[in-house]
């Protein structure tokens, strides 16, 4: 490996003559030797050395300490200070400029070599670091995210160009800034985790602008189980909050027509069979009371309660004389009759609902032993909603009035449930429907 090369800086002759020799002696070369300033600054723009022999005292109007921290911030030259004599505040300016070494006059070769080599070492060190943390810092300016890292004291310690952009602080403004003076929230305030924790709020800029973000706070890991700091990460989601909103508004015009249409659907049956009308509702109201009562999630309550608007709609296909017969049916009309679930999954099947509404009539007059129609299903092949539509379709047709029967009325349909319970109908349903109507007053009025 090569030996480096070193500038000598120094105003007395001999001196930097006996110092040209020694470092010679010891295998390095010397770009230069210089007495000013403000030579430094025009030799190190011929030939950059990898270090520079500075004299603290020098002749002309700059001395060593002003041009020690230029070689080393603008240039990456390390600089060792040669000293014999300097008052306290020389020494004090010098130290500001962290020398990576001083040689006392007079020194020998030896105290010489180990001054460079050590000052040489330090300087690699701090060179790599540098560029490590400028090559975080290009990439942290470069995400599309905020990013905002805090000192052990929650001080700003960084600020990439998006934060400073949604925030309203320049970098300057902010470094050195406590946390909260540039981080403002209208609403709930940042809290800051040892894991990383993710929520929504606005912030509200230096310039009084609200801007809804998502944010996320980490502590940056321990050294020698000291804390270093913490860093929040945050993003501006206006874009993402209007598409939310207009994908909610969508959906609600979506949701409306869907319901539009299922009461079309459903006035519909109810004009071809006036003596069922209003069944279809009392049942999807009952439905989704008994739905609630056993926990059913909501997105399956409101499923159900269209499906119970319409759970009769196969019934299009039966003959009106059948539907409006004030006598007993016979056996071939009730065949007739049980084939309405069949001819409802038929009709809907093809819709593409969010729930499984095809199903959910289909299954309507199954019973959990088996004994249903159309396909005989037991317990567990019945959907959840299709037992609680069992359960509230028998409770309200028992309950009411039929061209071919009298009301058998409320205590005889909950009569039926409670003897067939997890015979024919599920047993949280039934509890559920019980409950409803003894204990909490509901009706199907």
């Amino acid at each position: 490996m090569a030996k480096a090369r070193i500038l000598i800086v120094e105003d007395e002759n001999l001196v930097a003559r006996d110092l040209h020799n020694m470092i010679r002696a010891l295998g390095y070369s010397v770009t230069d030797v210089v007495q000013t300033g403000e030579a430094v600054l025009q030799s190190v723009s011929r030939v950059k050395p990898d270090l520079a022999l500075m004299d603290i005292v020098l002749k002309g109007n700059t001395d060593g300490i002003a041009v020690a921290s230029v070689l080393w911030e603008n240039r990456d030259i390390p600089v060792v200070y040669i000293t014999s004599f300097a008052d306290d505040l020389t020494f004090e300016r010098a130290k500001l400029t962290e020398p990576f070494g001083y040689l006392i006059k007079p020194f020998d070769e030896r105290e010489l070599e180990l001054t460079i080599e050590t000052a040489l070492y330090k300087a690699r060190m701090q060179l790599l670091l540098k560029e490590k943390e400028q090559w975080l810092s290009t990439i942290l300016k470069s995400i599309g995210d905020g990013i905002i890292v805090l000192n052990t004291q929650d001080r700003v310690a960084f600020i990439n160009s998006i934060a400073q952009k949604i925030t309203g602080w320049s970098e300057e403004e902010a470094i050195g800034q406590p946390f909260s003076t540039i981080f403002r929230l209208k609403e709930n305030s940042l809290h800051l985790n040892k894991t990383f924790h993710s929520q929504e709020a606005v912030l509200v800029s230096r310039g009084g602008q609200e801007t809804p973000i998502e944010q996320a706070s980490a502590e940056l890991p321990e050294e020698r189980g000291q804390k270093t700091g913490q860093v929040i990460v945050f993003r501006d989601i206006t874009a993402r909050k209007k598409a939310e909103q207009d994908l909610t508004e969508s959906w609600n015009r979506l949701h409306r027509a869907l319901e539009g249409t299922i009461q079309a659907i459903a006035t519909t049956i109810e004009m071809r069979d006036p003596y069922t009308a209003g069944h279809q509702r009392r049942v999807a109201r009952l439905a989704e009371a008994i739905a609630l009562e056993t926990s059913l999630p909501e997105p399956r309550v409101e499923g159900l309660k269209l499906a119970a608007e319409i759970h009769d709609i196969g019934k299009i296909y039966v003959p009106a004389e059948i539907l409006s017969k004030p006598t007993k049916l016979t056996e071939l009309e009730y065949t007739i009759i049980k084939t309405h679930p069949q001819a409802g999954y038929e009709i809907l099947k093809n819709i593409e609902f969010p729930w499984p509404i095809a199903q959910i009539v289909l299954q309507h007059h199954e019973r959990i032993n088996g004994s249903g129609y159309p396909n005989g299903l037991k317990n567990g092949e019945i959907l959840p909603e299709a037992r609680i539509l069992a359960v509230a379709d028998v409770v309200e047709a028992m309950s009411s009035h039929r061209p071919y029967r009298p009301a058998f009325g409320i205590d005889r349909a909950l009569e039926e449930i409670k003897q067939n319970r997890g015979i024919l109908y599920g047993t949280a349903e039934v509890d559920a429907c019980l409950r409803l109507i003894t204990e909490k007053s509901f009706t199907l009025d």
